[in-house]
């Protein structure tokens, strides 16, 4: 299996990540990406930019070292009913939108209702891909989400970064073998991301790789084996979105 695409990294601009984003192309580059996702976190989580480094993301060179960079967000759930921390205004205009769990952005609550706040999150027509459902701070029905998953065709993201440094590593690697299960018997879409803080981490797949040869995730469901497949299903999220909002919009009309 060939992975060309890294969707998930940070720069500097996190404020807990330490690299450029130039240090990061180049580090795709040198491992023979062709596709980068560059998914600061939003704004919630303490040290990360300002709304108006989302809004002047559009001057970032389409290539950085040959490698193609779609400038993006990794957004933060914020409440049970899963709404983001990102305005829809600055949504409307990023390439790629992940979007996850983390503590300090989220309070967390039962089972049930992070499960339902993740879900939310998943059917959200701007969300494009759903991270680390296998970090063990929130118990989730990762069954659920897995089918969900697949229902709606949301890829789950296996994070490589859960697997090799998150400190509570053997439940994380619990967590991720079980998503990893339901994806192979749902046969949801499925992203593996190094989540690199640093560039040397960057297209850094290893764990996530064993995980889902172990679990025997088909390579047809993995979708950053292919930087056009990756553009391909970008490409019709937003199609969808648009068709979405334009039924809205007749809707509302009808109404009125």
């Amino acid at each position: 299996m060939e992975l060309l695409v890294d969707l998930h990294t940070h720069t500097i601009t996190s404020g807990h990540a330490y690299s450029t984003l130039t240090e990061n192309a180049l580090a795709a580059s040198n491992r023979g990406l062709k596709l980068l996702g560059m998914t600061d976190h939003g704004p919630s989580m303490p040290g990360a930019p300002d709304l108006y480094h989302f809004g002047n993301l559009s001057i970032i060179p389409d290539q950085i070292s040959g490698v193609r960079i779609l400038p993006g967000v990794e957004a933060n759930i914020t409440n049970h009913e899963g709404e983001l921390d990102m305005p829809l205004r600055y949504l409307e205009q990023l390439k790629l939108i992940l979007v996850g769990l983390h503590p300090i952005c989220y309070q967390g609550g039962t089972s049930e209702q992070n499960t339902e706040a993740y879900l939310k999150a998943m059917e959200n027509p701007y969300t494009d891909i759903m991270v680390h459902p296998g970090r063990p701070d929130f118990e989730m029905d990762l069954e659920k989400i897995a089918h969900a998953s697949a229902r709606l065709n949301i890829p789950l993201e296996i994070n490589n970064s859960s697997l090799a440094t998150i400190t509570e590593k053997a439940r994380a690697r619990d967590n991720c073998r079980s998503i990893a299960r339901y994806m192979a018997k749902y046969k949801g879409p499925v992203v593996l991301g190094s989540d690199a803080h640093f560039w040397d981490r960057v297209g850094e797949f290893s764990e996530a790789v064993e995980l889902v040869r172990e679990v025997g995730i088909s390579d047809y469901l993995i979708l950053n084996t292919s930087p056009e497949r990756v553009l391909e299903y970008l490409a019709l999220r937003r199609k969808q979105r648009t068709d979405s909002n334009q039924r809205s919009i007749k809707h509302t009309r009808s109404i009125a």
